[in-house]
């Protein structure tokens, strides 16, 4: 029996996530999962609200979230819109914003999810390639981003780690689309927004900031996110996501990790340290490091044997992720190098344990 699916999903090639590992004993540097634990005052409001009114729905505004979170950014409580996790908050922009056969557009290499949303909603991409520096070619860019309805901007960017200009992400608005500037790994950038971009008059209200609670608050295993953005967009966006798209317990967990400010900067400042350790370390084995401000950083080697290190870690028990980006209209053609998660120190003494051996035979 031929299974009637719309062309597009029978045609499209669906995301693929991280490799997850089962069991114990793995080094896991691959899907840039915070390596420290949530803040206890979110295990305590995990527990209280496991022990209250589960048999009710959660609140549907999620309304003591958005007025913490509206507090960090300076912005008032409906710029707020809390997603099960900041993926959703892309579907329901392009759900939003996007008719079959409009055009979405992203920096190349970037997140490549954007793609696969896009094909769900029968948009077109268009790839707004990056140099060997991570920057486009200004005219390029606006002949692609101005008839675009959606510009995705993930910054920091991953796998590369480098992070644009608020002069830079302006030359990517759309003429008459929005901008969407994805920052799941913003707490980790050497200066963090905190609702600057939606200030900015230049962008003329049409940005929309997307954040995570996976990266810096450690609840990658609980999915929340949230997007800011002016109230009248915000609420066109409240039409279209799931009339209850966040559960109580996540509600919970978001809003105490947000209260907990302390202990987010406490592991960031451990984040970043050991970020610089792994950029300092990788050279003399070979690597050239690109400058991060993620809780990664990308990395390329002077042989190019990227997989067979890839598969020779894992044999030591030891992920990072293996990538590989290619573009017809790319220059260089394909680009492929490794993504290392920045975990503890402990991991990073594993890691490097072994890249020595691997690099000295595979290399």
């Amino acid at each position: 029996m031929k299974i009637p699916f719309r062309h597009s999903i029978q045609q499209m090639s669906g995301y693929v996530s991280g490799e997850q590992p089962q069991g114990d004993g793995w080094v896991k540097l691959n899907t840039n999962e915070n390596p420290y634990p949530p803040s206890p005052k979110v295990v305590a409001a995990i527990n209280n609200a496991a022990n209250g009114r589960l048999n009710v729905y959660p609140d549907a505004l999620a309304t003591e979230f958005r007025h913490v979170a509206a507090e960090l950014f300076g912005v008032g409580p409906d710029w707020i819109l809390p997603a099960n996790g900041s993926d959703e908050n892309l579907t329901i922009i392009i759900r939003s914003f996007c008719d079959p056969n409009d055009t979405i557009a992203y920096p190349y290499p970037s997140y490549v999810l954007y793609e696969s949303l896009a094909a769900i909603q029968d948009c077109r991409v268009q790839r707004i390639q990056l140099s060997d520096s991570f920057h486009w070619d200004v005219e390029a860019a606006r002949n692609i981003c101005g008839p675009s309805r959606i510009v995705f901007a993930p910054n920091p960017n991953s796998p590369t780690g480098n992070r644009w200009t608020d002069e830079q992400l302006h030359q990517l608005l759309p003429d008459a689309g929005m901008l969407v500037v994805d920052e799941a790994y913003g707490d980790f950038a050497d200066s963090p927004h905190r609702g600057e971009l939606l200030r900015d008059d230049r962008f003329d209200r049409r940005v929309i900031v997307t954040r995570t609670l996976s990266k810096s608050y450690s609840l990658a295993g609980i999915r929340f996110g949230f997007s800011i953005a002016d109230p009248e967009i915000t609420a066109g966006m409240h039409k279209v996501r799931d009339s209850y798209n966040c559960d109580a317990i996540a509600t919970a967990a978001a809003t105490a990790a947000l209260q907990d400010q302390d202990w987010m900067l406490e592991n960031r400042a451990k984040i970043t340290r050991t970020r610089q350790r792994i950029m300092a370390e990788l050279p003399p084995l070979g690597f050239t490091v690109s400058p991060s401000e993620a809780n990664f950083v990308w990395t390329v080697h002077d042989s190019g044997r990227h997989k067979q290190i890839h598969e020779q870690l894992k044999r030591n028990r030891i992920l990072v992720r293996f990538m590989q980006f290619a573009d017809a209209d790319a220059e260089h053609g394909t680009l492929e190098g490794l993504r290392i998660t920045v975990g503890t120190d402990e991991e990073v003494d594993k890691l490097f344990d072994a890249l020595k051996n691997v690099v000295a035979t595979v290399c």
